[in-house]
């Protein structure tokens, strides 16, 4: 199967590079098909398309044709290469420069790095007054009203 559709490709690759890509230009068609008349000669036909012009009697101008590196900046073939350079130039240092160092000073997420130093300023506060730096109750049991037996 393979090799089939590559023999074929062999076949009409030459006609595929010459082919256009241009709708301005015609195309020049080439039947492969068995030939069914009594002269076996191969068809040519040349197809011209009919919108070459547009309804005002202007012809279709393609940027391709004069500059095949268009951008789509400028007509102009140096100002267009200038301008695309200077374009993805600064888009991509504002993305990259800029944009990084706005995302590396944003404020703290989440407030893990004020939390940690808070704890590490806690512990140093206890150790310094002599305090366990952590107690086995969370909150001080003389301040919690439990209710009584017969509440509940």
């Amino acid at each position: 199967m393979a090799s089939r559709m590559a023999s074929r490709l062999t076949r009409i690759w030459p006609s595929l590079c010459r082919m256009r890509l241009s709708p301005m230009y015609g195309a020049r068609f080439v039947s492969q098909s068995s030939p069914s008349s009594a002269a076996g000669a191969t068809a040519v036909t040349d197809m011209q398309p009919a919108h070459g012009k547009d309804s005002h009697g202007h012809a279709e101008v393609n940027p391709y044709e004069e500059n095949p590196d268009y951008h789509g900046f400028s007509t102009d073939a140096t100002a267009d290469a200038w301008n695309m350079k200077l374009a993805f130039f600064f888009s991509v240092s504002v993305a990259l420069v800029i944009g990084s160092t706005f995302i590396h000073y944003l404020p703290d997420r989440g407030l893990r790095q004020w939390s940690r130093r808070e704890a590490e300023r806690l512990v140093k506060q206890r150790e310094a007054e002599g305090v366990p730096v952590m107690t086995e109750n969370y909150y001080d049991p003389s301040k919690i009203v439990l209710p009584s037996a017969g509440e509940e």
